[in-house]
């Protein structure tokens, strides 16, 4: 039987940090040529930093080479670098807290769209068989003092060298940290390693917080008792829907041709999102906090909009195809759909959206409350755009029929992406005809706004979830709609004119929660004039 020679520690974390260098780094390594000056001069930077980050590698494994410790710190290190890699290599991700925040809080369907082939290739061949090795080769350890003596000359040894190489190459190394801050993201498993740290500090910090209510003053403006019929406001969160291919906005494909024979339907063209990802973008807009302000751990501890409106006397409905709502609807109804038995709309644990739709009519006849409804779309949620979308809305051809974005051509993924949009053209036309036909018996509205956008390949990224500050516009631009009943209109004193005269004007997921204060007439000392998207365009305002 095949005998495997002791190693001591001190070349294990060398030979660890050398391979965390070469086996999972290529995107790091192709990006630094892209930036890199070409020659000698530019050869020489990116032999310096490989040089500083090996060093650093070795420098902080040495720190926990102990028995009973290296072993497993170093195998959770490399299953975990394997799936960042593909992740970098497949999509054009970049790893930071946010990123595994989303990782977190997915659930199954969202993992089996980015289930592959490939992906467990690169976790057995990158990760498995390489964690094997070591964990079947013998570690020599000295005894204690001996031991802590190696780790302590190796240490000095990486220091020496690390200040060496960083004074030789100050100039270089310095403006390229200073000027390329996504270097950090890229780099693994560092990155893998901060971000889980950060994710913790969230959980950790969340639960030293109390809970607190926000809004304890909200009630309704006299004006509700005037109304004489209830009324329903529709509130749809998109997926993944971005700006520049919606048709309505002047996309060179009509993508919305359904929504383009709506009367009375206000197209946004200028709307950002808070966040590249859902697990930010749909706690914050419902939060309150301006994206500036937001952090997540203060978000998750106390209460948000929805929690506002209930108070002050409306009901409020979740209905949920996609992965929940990010803690937003955790204290109002909640009805999850994404699993529904329909077999027309339903197949393998997914739903279309649709299902978003279904007894939407007997609601509407029934309603005892005047209610908000927020819909929460799995709309373009990518990487398989593919499987988003009935057949009969595949309007462009061919299509990426596969999750393995990098492997097919640009134009077949844009393809696939746009019949999403399609499809959700489809859907919010539909909605808007039910609130249309039952206008006579109850005041209806709708807004949708996208939760971020998508990237489609432009400058080598995929899917969403890229640092907000390096995001690309593809990613924040998102479209925004609204429609409101003539009976709406009226009750609420909305003047449309005026909303399609300023529908070019600057705005974000920041002016959600205050609009819909204002539009729904509730009365709060949190209510902030300035962010109510619809405020210039009533009338009744200055009464609020």
């Amino acid at each position: 039987m095949f005998k495997i020679k002791p190693l001591r520690a001190e070349w294990v974390t060398l030979l660890a940090s050398l391979y965390f260098l070469i086996a999972f780094n290529s995107v790091l390594w192709t990006h630094l040529s892209s930036i890199v000056a070409p020659g000698a001069s530019g050869l020489l930077l990116r032999l310096a930093f490989g040089v500083l980050i090996f060093c650093a590698f070795n420098l902080v494994l040495t720190l926990v080479a102990f028995r009973g410790v290296l072993k497993p710190v170093l195998i959770v290190l490399l299953m975990a670098g394997a799936g960042a890699a593909y992740f970098m290599n497949q999509y054009g991700v970049l790893i930071d807290v946010g990123m595994l925040r989303n990782t977190a809080e997915t659930n199954a369907a969202e993992v089996r769209d980015l289930l592959s082939l490939k992906l467990g290739l690169y976790i057995v061949v990158l990760g498995l068989l390489p964690a094997l090795l070591l964990y079947y080769t013998p570690i020599n350890y000295r005894v204690w003092y001996r031991e802590l003596f190696g780790k302590l000359l190796a240490s000095v040894t990486c220091v020496a060298l690390l200040g060496v190489v960083a004074l030789l190459n100050y100039q270089g190394l310095a403006s390229l940290f200073r000027n390329h801050h996504e270097i950090r993201l890229m780099l693994v498993p560092s990155n893998v390693v901060g971000a889980s740290i950060g994710y913790v500090g969230e959980q950790v910090g969340t639960a030293a917080k109390p809970f607190a209510k926000i809004g304890e003053d909200a009630q309704r403006a006299p004006g509700w008792q005037q109304h004489a019929r209830k009324s329903l406001t529709v509130l749809v969160v998109g997926e993944s829907a971005r700006a520049q291919n919606f048709g309505l906005l002047g996309y060179s494909r009509d993508t919305t041709p359904e929504l383009s024979k709506q009367d009375g339907l206000i197209a946004f063209t200028d709307v950002h999102s808070c966040g590249t990802e859902t697990a930010v973008s749909v706690p914050c807009m419902f939060s309150g906090f301006t994206r500036k302000d937001y952090q997540a751990t203060k978000a998750k501890n106390q209460e948000g909009l929805l929690d506002v409106l209930q108070r002050a006397g409306l009901a409020v409905h979740w209905r949920d195809n996609q992965s929940g709502c990010k803690g937003t609807c955790d204290r109002v109804q909640f009805e999850d759909v994404s699993n529904g038995k329909d077999t027309d709309l339903c197949t393998n644990s997914e739903c279309h959206d649709e299902i978003l739709l279904k007894g939407l009519d007997a609601m509407l006849d029934n309603l005892q409350q005047d209610t908000v409804l927020v819909l929460h779309q799995m709309g373009s949620h990518g990487p398989e755009y593919f499987k988003r979308y009935p057949m009969k809305y595949e309007h462009f051809t061919p299509v990426c029929p596969s999750n393995a974005l990098n492997q097919c051509s640009e134009q077949s993924i844009i393809n696939a992406y746009d019949n999403t949009l399609v499809y959700t053209d489809h859907v919010l036309s539909s909605l808007i005809d039910v609130l249309r036909s039952k206008q006579d018996k109850v005041d209806t509205a709708m807004l949708y706004i996208s939760d971020h956008g998508e990237s489609l390949g432009e400058y080598n990224l995929f899917l969403h979830g890229t640092p907000y500050m390096l995001a690309p516009e593809q990613q924040k631009h998102v479209p925004m709609l609204a429609w409101f009943s003539d009976s709406y209109r009226k009750e609420f004193a909305v003047d449309t004119d005026c909303l399609n005269t300023a529908r070019n004007e600057p705005l974000s997921q920041d002016n959600l929660f205050h609009s819909l204060l204002g539009l729904l007439q509730v009365r709060t000392s949190l209510y902030d004039q300035q962010l109510d998207m619809f405020a210039s365009c009533r009338p009744a305002v200055a009464q609020h």
